[in-house]
């Protein structure tokens, strides 16, 4: 036992350092996230991905970068090439963790931003996914405002479709689930309620009220949304979509 003692030892020492490393490189790469830094911070969480290539913390990380490095491609190809890797990681996410309501609300997202980039057959595809990945978020954390955010999102997204379009899905492309504007500002309400912070949460409420003929109520969320710090790298187009907003009011 004593001659395998060092050699213990050596490994768990090993095993140690490399742990180490990885944290090391985590907090590095959420640095350059938190700075908006998106291609630092991809090529940071790359470097701990080939530490533990199995760990879905780090490949839903990966794909939250792809995803918003999206608009940062000049062409629709090289856009919907990164909306297709953010999914493809998001999925490997997932399939090892597939209760973390996380990863499960990451398949949503990107299954939004490359429904962009897609056919008319599989926007309505994935249209029905990212309700779907939504709701199963929220049955797993009930308080995960982001999927409150999804969700409402997506309820006056759908809700807003015309007849005329409502019929051709249905006729062509098998129709949608049902959505609301009702339910699309209750989900939206809940998502300031539970982070009244987040600028997108108060902007895309202000957008839904608007839509809905609330003008007041939503000067009141586009105004305060527009107050508040831009955090994420996606805020600046929020600030322009509350600005038009507010200029049509």
């Amino acid at each position: 036992m004593r001659r395998f003692l060092p050699f213990l030892l050596l490994v768990c020492g090993g095993v140690s350092l490399a742990s180490g490393r990885t944290d090391a490189l985590l907090e590095r790469a959420a640095a350059a996230e938190a700075a908006l830094e998106s291609r630092r911070a991809l090529e940071i969480y790359y470097e701990a991905l080939r530490a533990q290539p199995d760990n879905p913390f780090i490949l839903q990380k990966i794909a939250r970068q792809y995803s918003d490095l999206v608009e940062d491609q000049r062409d629709a190809e090289a856009k919907k090439r990164y909306a297709q890797t953010a999914l493809d990681y998001a999925l490997r996410a997932v399939a090892l963790e597939p209760d973390n309501p996380v990863n499960v609300l990451s398949l949503a997202i990107c299954h939004g931003r490359l429904a962009t980039y897609s056919d008319t057959r599989t926007k309505v595809k994935y249209s029905r996914l990212i309700k779907a990945e939504a709701e199963r978020a929220l049955a797993l954390d009930p308080d995960y405002a982001w999927a409150h955010h999804v969700l409402g999102r997506w309820h006056h997204e759908v809700a807003s479709l015309g007849r005329t379009a409502r019929f051709i899905v249905a006729l062509f492309y098998g129709g949608l689930p049902e959505a609301s504007t009702a339910q699309a500002i209750n989900h939206l309400e809940r998502a300031v309620a539970l982070e009244p912070d987040v600028m997108a949460h108060r902007v895309e409420l202000g957008l839904t009220l608007h839509a809905a003929g609330h003008a007041e109520r939503a000067r009141i969320e586009l105004e305060r949304g527009l107050a508040l710090p831009a955090r994420e790298k996606h805020d600046v187009i929020v600030q322009a979509r509350a600005q038009a907003a507010l200029a049509d009011l």
